[in-house]
């Protein structure tokens, strides 16, 4: 049930971020031009977003580990049906995560040192 509502959600954030692009939220350029300063950020311990990188930087993993391409050759188009429902939760999670990274990096401009 968990898992059916994390798959829901991720299918989700995707629909949503693709659709904030064309409604003139932030374009998949800026999305992937910040994934690099979230992974900087996250490995200096300023944003918090390690544990779902780890979980990104893991599904990246599976989807190109030559070990799943085993099934795939006995399977076929049912072996790749696992593969394609980590791409889309992968698309998802990473437009998610890209939203949410922005969002606090415009919250720490804001933030007056004195």
């Amino acid at each position: 049930m968990a898992k059916t509502l994390k798959r829901t959600a991720a299918f989700g954030a995707l629909a949503k971020a693709l659709m904030s692009g064309a409604r003139g939220g932030p374009s998949l350029s800026t999305r992937i031009a910040a994934i690099p300063r979230m992974m900087k950020a996250t490995t200096k311990g300023q944003y918090d977003g390690g544990l779902r990188l780890a979980m990104m930087a893991a599904a990246t993993a599976y989807v190109v580990s030559p070990v799943d391409f085993i099934p795939e050759l006995f399977l076929t188009v049912f072996g790749l049906a696992d593969d394609a429902v980590m791409v889309a939760w992968l698309a998802g999670a990473v437009l998610a995560e890209t939203q949410r990274f922005l969002e606090w990096e415009r919250q720490q401009d804001r933030i007056v040192v004195v």
